[in-house]
């Protein structure tokens, strides 16, 4: 059953000026520390950067929240699953927000697409709940 859907797109060029001017500021607030390590190996990180804002926008949208109601930027970190497919990791008021509108005997999967194509980078977040292992409880599943 899907509980949300998310969509975001962004002008990488935005992201580029928004690190021109607040550098280190504006990372530190909105990206986590796993995203800033990723993004600094690379050769564009303002494209990396640009494609994690719009996973966190879509994902704010899909939790039915948008950056309010104690959903913060790095509640929500854009991470690879083991097979290389990216997904979220929820924490805080995220995390929380995530327990709350997923059902009793259910847990929470996290479905992300990021892609971009110069100038623009977009995020597609499905939130969907599925049946919980019986050997595990639901609340104990969540991301």
């Amino acid at each position: 059953m899907i509980l949300g859907i998310g969509n975001d797109l962004i002008d990488i060029r935005r992201i580029e000026k928004t690190l021109e001017r607040h550098g280190d500021r504006f990372i530190h607030r909105v990206f986590t520390e796993h995203e800033r390590i990723r993004a600094a190996k690379l050769k564009n990180p303002a494209a990396s950067f640009a494609k994690r804002f719009a996973a966190k926008e879509a994902c704010s949208k899909a939790l039915g929240t948008g950056l309010s109601k104690s959903v913060y930027w790095r509640d929500m970190g854009v991470v690879n699953l083991p097979s290389g497919r990216p997904t979220l990791a929820l924490t805080g008021g995220a995390k929380k927000r995530l327990h709350h509108i997923t059902p009793e005997g259910m847990q929470a999967q996290i479905d992300l697409t990021i892609t971009d194509d110069f100038p623009m980078a977009q995020a597609i977040v499905i939130i969907s709940a599925v049946p919980a292992p019986a050997d595990e409880p639901a609340a104990e599943k969540i991301a």
